[in-house]
């Protein structure tokens, strides 16, 4: 089974990938910035590893054996379904291969915007680590006592959510429905961005989600709060975000996603002192791909053997 993998690996991974030959699977590693060579290889691939380069209609018109469109992650809104639904191809992800990684880089961006790392990290490289502005005192805080609003509550805020109990903070959370083995209060979105000290977002970006929190939700947001964004950047209307934090209504944002990706060097946000900011890479972890390659590697299996695929979304 021939199967195109669209990623820019490591040796490691490349040498990982290679050994699953064993498995009678011949993996094709293709870099995600050479289109060249993924249309190229379209032809001839059954199955399609993808993370994060949209995989559009033309390209799975480009690939008459395609069976396969494995997202090696959560959200499948890069994939287009309606093309894969035409042309019979399935597709499918791998929820809680990468929830602990989530998980911890969100716990680090809350963190780093509540003790402004990025700020001091660059005054202490600066040689001025014991002459930073005095007034950044009072913007540095805990999250013990802090209110944390969680939108959504997938596998990662179910690992999320004790840690942070632990750490002494207060739980809410809002989504599409409350869950009965949740014991955090379930609470409406107005009332969530009301009390919350820090807003994190984990959600998947669709019809009903995108632009969740527009200019008139962050208008309603307790003044003085945090942003942290893992899950889709256009959850978010960024335009309004930029406004918010250059007033000072929202304190900070940890972004791990954008509007547009890869984020161009000329996004406004990046152009804001109380933004710490990171380039979609909260999946990334050696243990995801260890976890993600049992899932992708055994639904090959089942593909082959005609047997019901694991997480089939589409």
């Amino acid at each position: 089974m021939n199967v195109l993998f669209r990623f820019d690996s490591a040796s490691w991974l490349a040498e990982r990938v290679a050994g699953l030959s064993a498995e009678s699977l011949s993996v094709r590693l293709c870099s995600e910035q050479d289109d060249s060579d993924y249309l190229s290889a379209l032809p001839e691939a059954d199955v399609l590893w993808h993370i994060l380069r949209p995989v559009t209609a033309d390209a799975i018109g480009r690939a008459p054996r395609l069976k396969l469109i494995q997202k090696i992650g959560v959200g499948v809104n890069t994939i287009d379904l309606e093309a894969a639904k035409r042309h019979g191809v399935a597709v499918c992800n791998m929820p809680g291969t990468n929830s602990r990684a989530v998980a911890e880089l969100t716990l680090q961006l809350m963190l780093a915007c509540l003790r402004r790392t990025i700020s001091f990290d660059a005054a202490t490289r600066a040689g001025q680590g014991w002459s930073w502005p005095l007034e950044w005192q009072g913007g540095l805080g805990e999250i013990g006592g802090r209110t944390v609003g969680l939108v959504g509550f997938g596998a990662v805020p179910r690992l999320l959510a004790p840690i942070l109990t632990v750490m002494g903070a207060d739980i809410i959370y809002t989504g599409r429905r409350s869950y009965p083995d949740v014991h955090f209060p379930y609470v409406t979105k107005q009332e969530l961005l009301a009390r919350a000290d820090i807003v994190s977002l984990h959600v998947p970006q669709d019809g009903t989600t995108a632009g969740w929190l527009d200019a008139a939700s962050i208008a309603g947001m307790k003044p003085g709060s945090i942003v942290v964004n893992v899950a889709r950047g256009g959850l978010i209307d960024e335009p309004a975000l930029v406004t918010a934090l250059a007033s000072g209504h929202i304190a900070a944002a940890g972004l791990d996603v954008f509007a547009t990706e890869p984020a161009p060097a000329g996004n406004p946000i990046f152009a804001l002192p109380n933004v710490v900011v990171s380039p979609h890479i909260a999946w990334l972890t050696r243990e995801t791909f260890e976890r993600s390659l049992v899932v992708a590697v055994e639904n090959c299996r089942r593909l082959r053997a005609g047997e019901a695929l694991l997480h089939q979304v589409a």
